[in-house]
């Protein structure tokens, strides 16, 4: 697949994510770590969009963090409100697979949407671009 069609396809797939977690953040009944699953899926597939719209392989990882450093590495600038992705890494794996506290730690629903708009906004810049 050629990188521009793998980045829109991905973008696609972000969005899907990105749509369960708004619907689903309204639904007391939804739990904290399903939401942030989908919030972590849809910043990763933006973030492999990115990086696929460049033709740079990106690796195979639910790390957040290793991403924007791949994208940094190959000189794409990102913003600096969007390090703070990376606290979405757990969701991935951990809070899907291990036991743990629901209310451990508060989910700030309404910034981790605005912050995955933001990142979203600028995915399309920069595979349109």
């Amino acid at each position: 697949m050629n990188p521009r069609k793998l980045a829109e396809k991905l973008l696609h797939k972000a969005n899907q994510d990105m749509a369960a977690f708004e619907k689903w953040r309204q639904d007391s009944e939804i739990a904290g770590g399903i939401l942030g699953f989908h919030a972590q899926q849809a910043a990763e597939k933006m973030l492999k969009a990115v990086l696929s719209s460049r033709g740079i392989e990106f690796p195979f990882t639910h790390r957040l963090a290793d991403l924007i450093d791949t994208i940094r590495e190959n000189g794409i600038t990102i913003p600096e409100e969007l390090e703070d992705l990376r606290f979405l890494t757990p969701f991935a794996v951990e809070f899907r697979y291990e036991i743990y506290e629901e209310d451990e730690e508060e989910f700030d629903f309404e910034a981790t949407c605005t912050l995955l708009t933001k990142l979203q906004e600028w995915v399309k810049t920069v595979i349109y671009s």
